[in-house]
């Protein structure tokens, strides 16, 4: 097997910075993002910071992969926000569009949630009502099993939890 000559990943040069602005496309953010996080993974399991002792030079060589790293992803992030305000400028009516869907989406969310709390405050409400009328259902256990039990059986909730006020009598 050929050995390959041992390059450290932080003391090659960076890869030569392309322009930012207008002219840039996405394509060569993504391949340039790509790139800077397979050096930052490189940095973290390269064979010369395995054997080195160095604790200083590993530190400043990570620190670097990911510096860049963070460098490029906020120029993605740039490229995509220019994009999203030109796409505000000419078609404003889709972002309003996105808006109020998200928006409906939302209150959905927030209805059902607000049903399934109702539900759980009618059915504890009846519990609870149930519970201060004498009329909850009592078990047909015979005598035997009553004498038996070490504790009375707690009162179940819908939820299937003990009943917060019979939780004090045990």
């Amino acid at each position: 097997m050929a050995s390959l000559p041992s390059t450290s990943v932080f003391t090659a040069p960076p890869p030569p910075s392309l322009p930012v602005g207008p002219a840039r496309s996405s394509p060569h953010l993504v391949d340039e993002l790509e790139a800077t996080f397979e050096a930052c993974c490189a940095s973290l399991v390269s064979q010369d910071y395995v054997n080195s002792t160095d604790q200083e030079e590993i530190r400043t060589g990570v620190e670097q992969a990911v510096s860049r790293f963070i460098e490029v992803a906020r120029q993605v992030e740039m490229f995509f926000l220019q994009k999203r305000l030109q796409l505000s400028s000419s078609r404003p009516d889709l972002l309003v569009r996105e808006e109020v869907n998200d928006l409906r989406s939302e209150l959905q969310r927030k209805e059902a949630l607000l049903r399934r709390h109702l539900d759980k405050l009618r059915n504890w409400s009846t519990e609870f009502d149930d519970l201060h009328s004498g009329s909850a259902p009592q078990p047909h256990l015979t005598h035997q099993q009553l004498t038996s039990m070490p504790h009375p059986p707690p009162h179940i909730g819908p939820t299937g939890m003990t009943h917060p006020s019979t939780s004090h009598m045990r």
